[in-house]
């Protein structure tokens, strides 16, 4: 699903007034769901992404979809704002330098491979999020990572770390890999 320029412009807003109505009010924004386009009512997958001086602020997301697609944008600015943990919570007057950054995923799909090299070639570098999964070790890089760590070896090596693994655990062939896509988009 494509999103057209009303839909990102309309998420885009009402990240924005979500922390306006936390911070003026103290309590979740509420809307009326009958007066949300029937496509950001469908159940979908999320990151919202906070940049203050084009330094991350606060990146949250859900990775499978669980909420209608306006509802995760307000769950997950709300937790970008002040929930996540690599930051201090938002501060009222940091509102105006802040920008918004709205990824919407694919659902994710299975990589199966024989080997790291082959795993290697199905990855797309700059167009796939990964996820890493290790028994219970999991984590994921959405796709504008590649921006910071443009070879496979590397992204691997920092995902397998975020996941609180050895940097080599990508190459244990019980890892498991699932790629996705993402919609993003920005004020």
């Amino acid at each position: 699903m494509k999103l057209g320029s009303k839909g990102k412009e309309f998420l885009l807003k009402l990240s924005r007034q979500t922390l306006e109505e936390y911070f003026i009010a103290g309590k979740k924004l509420e809307i009326n769901e009958k007066k949300v386009a029937k496509n950001l009512r469908e159940k979908r997958a999320t990151f919202v992404t906070l940049f203050k001086n084009n330094k991350l602020r606060g990146c949250i997301g859900n990775i499978l979809p669980k909420f209608p697609l306006y509802q995760d944008v307000i769950n997950n600015t709300l937790s970008a704002a002040f929930s996540d943990a690599r930051f201090p919570q938002l501060k009222y007057d940091e509102l105006r330098s802040l920008r918004i950054e709205i990824s919407i995923l694919s659902v994710p799909k299975r990589i199966i491979y024989d080997d790291t090299e082959d795993l290697l070639a199905k990855i797309k570098a700059d167009e796939h999020g990964i996820i890493l999964q290790s028994g219970y070790f999991q984590s994921t890089f959405l796709p504008d990572v590649w921006k910071e760590l443009s070879k496979k070896e590397d992204f691997l090596t920092n995902l397998s770390l975020k996941a609180g693994l050895a940097p080599n655990a990508w190459k244990n062939p019980e890892t498991e890999f699932f790629f996705y896509t993402t919609e993003s988009f920005e004020d």
